[in-house]
């Protein structure tokens, strides 16, 4: 591009993170500021990364650092609650025939890899720092920051999660819904007999599964209906989600037993949200979890927001117009694969749910995953 353009990125998550990279590789200048003081550097403890995000992730150029740092696979097994594998299936390779099917690994581990590719990128990095106003033109964004300082942008990108502060601010008025359901969440040493996703439905949870993360960590989940937070202290975690673990055979006995620490234990409501008519106003756009989100149930949650910073970065790249027909043509082209995706997401959960026996839960996976093998 031939004009100078700046860029604010709000948010330091999956698709601030890619969204940054990008930009700055074709030459922009980008500001990313991030709320948390340590960049969420820390937090979570595994993930799933399908093949449609492994894509996305080798066009940011960290693609065999997250090979050499996770574990590769290609199946997934459907067991009972005593363990005994029912049935396995191959996974689909959604990222092309070149890349695994799915890699699990930490996510702080995925989030340091982000991290070091947008400090080697030359980006300015603020951490502990929010947007205090908005005020745009025709030509762009001016911005003020809590630390007191101010900055002008060509294009501001709301990449700050679900909760988006800036999506409210821009008169979006979508906000997230739970769904109904709530997961627990623990990494702990991989069983040797752990080599893919394992997943348990039925006895006293919804789901019991884990995915391995490591040559030496997995991470497991069990799903159950969700609670009042408040009714759950803290220092319980632990003693709750060992309580559900323990009713599952296989290799849960095993897990059960490093399920000691609460403070390891994550417990989050599932959620659905979908922005409808366009992600942006003027001159802000949203991108990854601030436009959309949905219940981990198909593991497509940051493969989402990876697409949606690929596709917006191209866009944003291939011509000197950024206007409402550029930011429009982005929302044509996402909403036409993140709607499936997060209904997919919610009707499997809503079967569950329901009780509902005759559920075409694997058809209706096959036929949304075979959709994510196109380009997004």
């Amino acid at each position: 591009m031939s004009t100078a353009r700046t860029v604010l990125v709000i948010g330091g998550g999956a698709a601030g993170n890619a969204m940054t990279i990008l930009l700055r590789r074709a030459g922009l200048t980008v500001d990313l500021i991030e709320a948390k003081d340590d960049w969420n550097a820390t937090a979570g403890s595994g993930i799933t990364l399908q093949g449609n995000a492994l894509r996305v992730l080798r066009e940011l150029g960290v693609w065999e650092e997250v090979s050499a740092s996770g574990f590769g696979f290609g199946s997934v097994g459907i067991t009972a609650p005593d363990g005994t594998v029912l049935h396995i299936a191959r996974d689909i390779r959604t990222g092309g025939d070149d890349l695994p099917a799915t890699v699990g690994m930490q996510r702080p581990r995925l989030q340091r890899i982000l991290i070091d590719a947008v400090r080697a990128s030359g980006a300015s990095v603020r951490l502990g720092t929010r947007v205090e106003q908005l005020e745009q033109d025709v030509t762009g964004v001016s911005v003020r920051f809590t630390d007191g300082t101010e900055g002008r942008y060509d294009l501001v990108i709301a990449a700050d999660g679900l909760g988006s502060t800036t999506r409210a601010a821009i008169g979006i008025t979508a906000k997230p819904e739970p769904t109904g359901m709530a997961i627990w969440r623990v990494a702990v040493p991989r069983p040797a007999g752990v080599t893919r996703t394992d997943l348990a439905y039925g006895g006293p949870a919804y789901i019991a599964g884990y995915c391995p993360t490591s040559d030496t960590t997995i991470y497991a989940y069990v799903v159950e209906a969700h609670r009042d937070r408040a009714s759950i202290p803290p220092d319980s975690y632990a003693d709750e989600m060992r309580g559900l673990a323990a009713a599952y055979g296989g290799c849960w006995p095993e897990i059960t037993e490093h399920i000691t620490d609460p403070a390891k234990v994550n417990y989050t409501w599932f959620d659905r949200m979908l922005v409808e008519g366009s992600w942006h106003r003027g001159r802000v756009v949203l991108v990854g979890d601030a436009a959309h989100c949905c219940p981990p149930t198909l593991a497509q949650g940051a493969a989402l927001s990876l697409e949606d910073a690929w596709v917006l970065s191209r866009l944003l790249t291939s011509t000197e117009v950024w206007d409402d027909a550029l930011f429009q043509a982005y929302y044509d082209r996402r909403i036409t694969r993140v709607r499936p995706v997060v209904e997919a997401s919610v009707q499997i959960g809503q079967w569950q749910l329901d009780g509902v026996r005759d559920a075409d839960v694997p058809g209706l996976m096959g036929r949304t995953m075979t959709m994510l093998r196109e380009l997004p």
